[in-house]
């Protein structure tokens, strides 16, 4: 057994191109440490509808450049079976550890292959490379990013060529490709013959961000932004330059890149602490702020956090979900308003007011992107998609332009963000949204709380009877199968799935409690989070976590 291992580790250090890694893999072969080298080689990264995503290291269980490598040679026979032997494909990268390599790398691999590739010229956000991959005709685009992961992580994403992620069966087809790479000495690596691209994409969606605001809008709310030591800053700035908007007050600590992410245990803005230096800032600001924006590593998400009483905090994403979606009704927008079935149903009510249709999808902005004649969709995870013809993903530079819009309207208005939640709880009853999220080292804990929760199903949650059990393994008429499991009761909503891109198995909440006048709000938020904390603690027992 532990000879078969070392042969493994062996064979894999004489192919591996990284003297980083190689050193690394050396040092476990010499040392003789089985543990560590069983959890490399217990199996290969995965590459599903995520892409590929893992910490950095050595050996097929982990992200480096011949894992990489492997992948973009499955990409260049998936596209070349597909009949785009001479296509372009775009790379984008975050400023992540070995990003710029494995981009590089990528564009090689495409050069080698016979397509064609053109690499952007800096770390910049992902939803430029998804903006450029349809702006530039590509076939396929790849960003290298772990969006909000740990320092120690990065990742694979890959768009095809109307702009949006891959899904079933393309991601089934791509990594049966990746399997059937014999030997990374069969990849041709060619050290040049790829673009790299100057500025004019970036204008190009600098140009496309100022389609996301009315031209008569008022432009005056003050902002104070954090980039979350991402590649959002510059962006960012640049967009609200070119809005008019006032400059944003900069988080100085979180402004510039940094892959070790130092003053945030996981740089995401939802992780409790990540926001404190924000809110620190705003409460600095000789004029106080309007609100705070804060952008993920790769600024594809958008945080928004408001002052509420004498302090600062962060709106869910189900509230900046539905605040979007009033501003855009507002604005006369049509077509169709997407989310994910994770979301708020105050979305759907939304809608319906509006005479608009509305679609629920399964979570991601791969199946919220594919909606048809989508204006305008949102997941509570902080994603929103304001402008799906120019980038059909979620999008944290227009959001955050689309949200400061609102923010001003209200504020010349003599209101607020929270002034405009209060009238959707009173039109549409109140939609207070939590999540059960638990994080683990072991993942077969995830899977034993999904066989728990089937093999012994609750009756009830917070002594709400469940009025149905949808077990969404079989699929629905309007979804496709996933792992997951949905409760409906009376008056509240439950769905658990073990996270797409994270070792967590998260729960989302939802209780709808009718709202007659404003001044009926302060005792339907009390029964609200009293609701929501008794469901938390019931299915917390009932899924043994």
């Amino acid at each position: 057994m532990h000879e078969e291992l070392i042969a493994q580790a062996q064979a894999w250090l004489t192919e591996d191109p990284d003297a980083e890694t190689r050193t690394e893999l050396a040092r476990l072969i010499d040392a003789e440490d089985h543990t560590e080298l069983a959890a490399r080689f217990s199996g290969t990264l995965q590459f599903g509808t995520a892409g590929l995503r893992g910490e950095l290291g050595a050996g097929p269980m982990r992200m480096n450049r011949s894992v990489v490598i492997r992948a973009a040679a499955g990409l260049a026979a998936y596209l070349k079976k597909q009949g785009h032997a001479d296509g372009l494909v775009v790379i984008g990268y975050d400023a992540r550890h070995k990003s710029h390599d494995f981009a590089q790398d990528t564009a090689a691999v495409m050069t080698g292959a016979g397509l064609r590739a053109a690499v952007l010229p800096r770390p910049l956000p992902t939803p430029v490379l998804a903006f450029a991959t349809k702006h530039l005709g590509a076939v396929a685009g790849v960003e290298v990013t772990a969006s909000h992961n740990p320092p120690r992580d990065n990742g694979y994403k890959v768009y095809l060529g109307d702009g949006s992620q891959i899904v079933p069966p393309a991601d089934i087809d791509i990594a049966a490709e990746i399997a059937a790479v014999p030997s990374l000495t069969t990849v041709r690596r060619p050290t040049e013959g790829w673009d790299t691209l100057d500025d004019s994409v970036l204008d190009a969606y600098l140009a496309r961000t100022d389609a996301v605001l009315s031209e008569d809008s008022p432009r005056t709310a003050r902002t104070v932004y954090t980039a979350m030591h991402g590649v959002g800053k510059d962006v960012l700035l640049a967009a609200f330059a070119r809005a008019g908007f006032p400059a944003p007050v900069l988080v100085a600590e979180q402004a510039d890149p940094d892959p070790e992410f130092p003053t945030v245990a996981f740089p995401n803005p939802e992780e409790p602490g990540a926001m404190d230096l924000a809110f620190a800032t705003a409460r600095a600001c000789e004029t106080a702020p309007d609100l705070i924006i804060a952008n993920d590593p790769d600024a594809d998400r958008c945080a928004v956090a408001v002052q509420d009483g004498t302090d600062w905090r962060m709106l869910r994403g189900d509230e900046v979900g539905a605040l979007l979606a009033a501003h855009l009704v507002r604005r006369g927008a049509t077509g169709t308003f997407a989310e994910s079935i994770v979301s708020s149903s105050l979305l759907g009510r939304i809608a319906e007011k509006a005479g608009l249709p509305h679609v629920e999808t399964l979570t991601g902005f791969k199946w919220i992107a594919r909606a048809e004649g989508l204006r305008y969709g949102y997941e509570e995870a902080l994603g929103y998609c304001v402008d799906p013809d120019g980038v059909r993903d979620k999008d944290g530079i227009t959001a955050a332009l689309l949200i400061t819009e609102l923010a001003s309207q209200l504020k010349e208005e003599g209101r607020t963000l929270l002034d405009l939640l209060d009238d959707l709880a009173v039109e549409h009853g109140l939609h207070a949204t939590d999540q059960l999220s638990v994080r683990v080292e072991d993942l077969s804990l995830i899977a034993a709380a999904m066989r728990r929760l089937r093999e012994q199903p609750p009756t009830e949650l917070a002594g709400l009877p469940i009025t149905r059990t949808d077990d969404l393994t079989q699929g629905t008429a309007e979804l496709p199968p996933t792992d997951g499991l949905r409760y409906t009761l009376d008056g509240a909503r439950v769905i658990v799935r073990p996270s797409g891109t994270e070792p967590k198995l998260k729960c989302y909440l939802e209780v709808v409690v009718p709202v007659g006048s404003h001044e009926e709000l302060p005792e339907a938020r009390s029964k609200a989070t009293a609701l929501l904390e008794s469901i938390k603690r019931d299915l917390s027992t009932a899924a043994g976590i």
